[in-house]
């Protein structure tokens, strides 16, 4: 239900609800696989130019496998020695099962004030957001601080392939001059004692590998069962692996969210729903995902291994190796590989007291508390080219609402008011950064 102190939508609010809902309609399903993908990004792709380039835009489509389309506009600032702002969403989305689903996924229906459908937060609620505000900008002569570059990334769900990591590898200069950029995951509230709320922005990602480990043994007969059968003893070191808990390692974002939330009155013991999120940001983790050993129910193997999605805090790479090793024993072999770094922006800087003026302007109690994000979005591609990500899609939400459970689940949803408040905070945060 729509909070009764909250003012009632006005142009652009309903605008920006007008294209989230159309880009949810758009079947932009990425399975990951080029033969299961159809040409759903590039349709959502060419609405986004569409939009774009009726309010005067010179946009940049780049398609460089068919259906997997992104699109570029740039809107020049005032302070030309300020560097351009990356304003990002992506346009694809994850599959669904449409058996799962109490509402048609791509049917963008809305029923008592909740707006359902694959995308509704991730991230096609900050595609029409974007899209809106970037229209607002051109239509009212609005010239914002600095250059915003908005983007709308493909195959951000499948590690930007054929999105934002080709297009730092081939198209670079689509992106000069910026030094921040901002999009997911964060902004969402979470409540803090009595009627305030915090608002989370990921000033850093954890980095991810993984971890194939390997037990070696003899091969022979079932019937005979042996000491040093390789699959009871990848068992043994898959089971310590799953009732380990990595120390926490306090990085300079920790530390932050620990000053900032514990100031703004907040109570590590209250974190609700989104305890397992920060908690999961505070300490290396590894998760068992993948088991193979042996071909024949008659036969025991030489060898089996097991594979490991291993997340890593900024600074702890190396010791996360070491960590890893002690955990599983001296005779289990283990290979790393998909090394991709943790970033870490400055979670003190100019853009977040930016972020928390357009929070305060509509929430006069909401404080923004950095945070470090356990997984990981197209920022970490923006990095190499030295751009700093922050994860921001502002979303006021009931306190009982869990912003983050939604991503990739059935039934996806969120409330329209939070799409409304959003929009206003990201119009207020993009003129002002």
């Amino acid at each position: 239900m729509p909070d009764a102190t909250s003012p009632p939508p006005g142009p652009l609010e309903i605008e920006a609800l007008a294209h989230i809902r159309a880009l949810i309609r758009i079947d932009s399903v990425n399975t990951g696989e080029a033969a299961t993908i159809g040409d759903g990004e590039t349709r959502a792709a060419r609405y986004v130019q569409t939009q774009l380039e009726e309010v005067g835009y010179d946009t940049v489509f780049v398609e460089p496998r068919p259906g997997r389309a992104s699109v570029i506009a740039r809107l020049a600032g005032s302070d030309q020695d300020a560097g351009a702002l990356v304003a990002h969403a992506h346009l694809d989305v994850v599959p669904v099962d449409a058996a799962d689903w109490t509402h048609p996924p791509f049917g963008a229906e809305i029923h008592d004030g909740i707006l359902y459908g694959r995308g509704a937060v991730d991230m096609k609620d900050f595609a029409g957001m974007l899209l809106a505000v970037a229209r607002a900008f051109r239509r009212d002569g609005v010239i914002p601080r600095r250059d915003i570059v908005f983007a709308f990334f493909a195959d951000e769900e499948a590690g930007g392939v054929w999105g934002a990591r080709w297009l730092v590898d081939n198209r670079p200069e689509l992106f000069a001059g910026a030094t921040e950029a901002i999009s997911e995951v964060g902004g969402f509230s979470i409540p803090l004692a009595g009627d305030r709320r915090t608002y989370l922005v990921a000033t850093a990602e954890k980095g991810v590998t993984t971890a194939t480990l390997t037990a070696r043994g003899h091969a022979a007969h079932g019937s005979r069962p042996t000491a040093d059968n390789a699959v009871v003893r990848l068992a043994h070191a898959v089971a310590a692996v799953g009732a380990h808990r990595f120390p926490v390692a306090r990085t300079a974002t920790l530390e932050r969210f620990l000053d900032v939330y514990a100031r703004a009155g907040g109570d590590l013991g209250d974190l609700g729903f989104a305890a397992s999120l920060i908690d999961a940001g505070s300490r290396n983790t590894a998760s068992p995902t993948v088991l193979a050993a042996g071909g024949k129910a008659n036969v025991i193997p030489a060898a089996a291994s097991a594979t490991l999605d291993v997340r890593i805090v900024p600074g702890q790479a190396e010791v996360v190796r070491e960590q890893l090793a002690a955990v599983v024993g001296a005779d289990i072999e283990i290979a790393w590989a998909r090394d991709i770094p943790a970033i870490e922006a400055p979670a003190d800087g100019r853009l977040v007291g930016v972020l928390q003026d357009a929070v305060t302007a509509e929430d006069p109690d909401g404080t923004v508390v950095p945070y470090l994000l356990p997984a990981s979005t197209d920022n970490k591609h923006l990095a190499r080219l030295g751009i700093r990500g922050y994860g921001f899609v502002p979303l006021r939400v009931p306190a009982d609402f869990d912003v983050f459970g939604q991503f990739h689940a059935a039934d996806e949803c969120v409330p329209v008011e939070a799409l409304h408040f959003g929009t206003r905070v990201t119009a207020r945060m993009l003129r002002e950064a």
